[in-house]
């Protein structure tokens, strides 16, 4: 099917203005939020809003009732809308979207701003058409830290018992089907101990030693994640993975530490390597802690939970797959490493597929980029779905 101009060049302004929100993790996200409400909401869709503590960052959930409803399950579209941090060595400006040789630039125009352009360009089309089943809209907030935001919004669906229907999470596919992928589990372990002279190290617990005596065993554990990989695993690699993301302590070359924090994280293959790795490190933690406070009583290490993203597992009949095979014409089911809320949606019940336009090689990086055609494909791919979703 040839893409109508007009909903193609929509869509490209739409992204320029999602992308010219500065959404990093963590920050703010409420005026991109209202400008997307604002898009439905005139397109007839009614919704709720749920927010963090602090009312700052928001996930938003709109629906566009079925005219003619048939009993059909209801479809939801459903991305993140936070973006990682910017580093320096960009050739544009990373938010004012840039068109370049068919590529268009910018923060999360692929990861996954994109989708989301898609998505509310064509809003105006799903609200014009007979629609014989309910579509929805999911954007949630700090998908990237942990998928912070969405539990929360799953957590209202069950109580609104939203809980049946195909849900598509738009994350960067070249729209292809992903029906599989490790959880991802990420902790901050946390270590206090007594500063003092570097000169006389034993009147003192140095945290930044006991840390990385930590660090040391989660090394070791990660060969025994490595030993305990399943003989039928999808994914590569082929065992659950273990990485340090940073060490932080100390305050000068002569004085000793007192505070140090590890940043850490695994993705499982499966709930039991998450459980048997926590287990051994916290039982590791109770040893170290009662050499620490031998010394000084009041030591302390705190391991903080930043999230824990189940894994989504691949099912033999998968209504959403077959719905969008049944679009696209591929048949193929393929598996990925990184994380996405999909296993979220399907924990309550919901089938899901993650599919959508760019590739993941694009995202995270300088110069992050979406190619137009995908833009296209991704249109193409939503007329599609109108096209089982209408009575005519």
């Amino acid at each position: 099917m040839k893409i109508d101009n007009i909903l193609f060049e929509k869509s490209i302004k739409i992204l320029k203005d999602l992308i010219s929100f500065k959404t990093i993790s963590g920050e703010n996200n409420s005026s991109l939020i209202n400008y997307c409400e604002d898009i439905l909401t005139k397109c007839g869709a009614s919704s709720f809003k749920v927010f963090d503590d602090e009312k700052k960052r928001v996930n938003l959930f709109a629906t566009l009732k079925a005219k003619k409803p048939n009993g059909k399950e209801p479809i939801i579209l459903s991305g993140h809308t936070d973006v990682v941090p910017v580093s320096k060595g960009w050739s544009t400006d990373p938010f004012i979207a840039e068109i370049k040789n068919e590529k268009l630039y910018g923060r999360g125009s692929c990861d996954m701003k994109g989708f989301l352009a898609c998505s509310l360009a064509f809003a105006e089309i799903f609200s014009k058409s007979n629609l014989s089943r309910d579509i929805h809209f999911s954007l949630t907030f700090d998908e990237e830290t942990a998928c912070i935001g969405a539990p929360l919004l799953i957590k209202e669906l069950k109580k609104r018992k939203i809980t049946n229907g195909i849900c598509i999470v738009g994350e960067p596919t070249e729209m292809k089907i992903i029906d599989s992928h490790k959880a991802c589990y990420e902790y901050t372990t946390f270590f206090e101990g007594l500063a003092g002279h570097s000169s006389k190290p034993d009147e003192g617990v140095n945290a930044v030693e006991y840390a990385s005596k930590y660090v040391n065993k989660l090394m070791s554990l990660r060969t025994d994640l490595i030993n305990r990989k399943p003989k039928d695993s999808i994914f590569t690699p082929s065992y659950s993975t273990l990485s340090i993301g940073g060490i932080f302590g100390g305050i000068a070359h002569n004085v000793i530490a007192d505070k140090c924090h590890v940043n850490w994280e695994t993705r499982p293959v499966n709930k039991e390597d998450g459980i048997f790795l926590n287990s051994e490190i916290d039982k590791y933690a109770e040893n170290l802690l009662s050499e620490m406070k031998k010394k000084y009583p009041d030591a302390s290490i705190k391991k903080k939970i930043i999230g824990e993203i189940i894994g989504f597992n691949r099912v033999n009949d998968s209504k959403a797959c077959e719905f969008v095979s049944s679009i696209t014409g591929d048949n193929s089911r393929e598996v990925v490493s990184f994380g996405t809320e999909a296993g979220l949606f399907q924990e309550i019940g919901i089938s899901t597929v993650v599919c959508g336009p760019g590739s993941i090689e694009q995202a995270h990086k300088i110069d992050e980029f979406i190619e137009l055609s995908e833009i296209k494909k991704c249109l193409t791919f939503l007329e599609g779905v109108k096209e089982k979703s209408v009575v005519n």
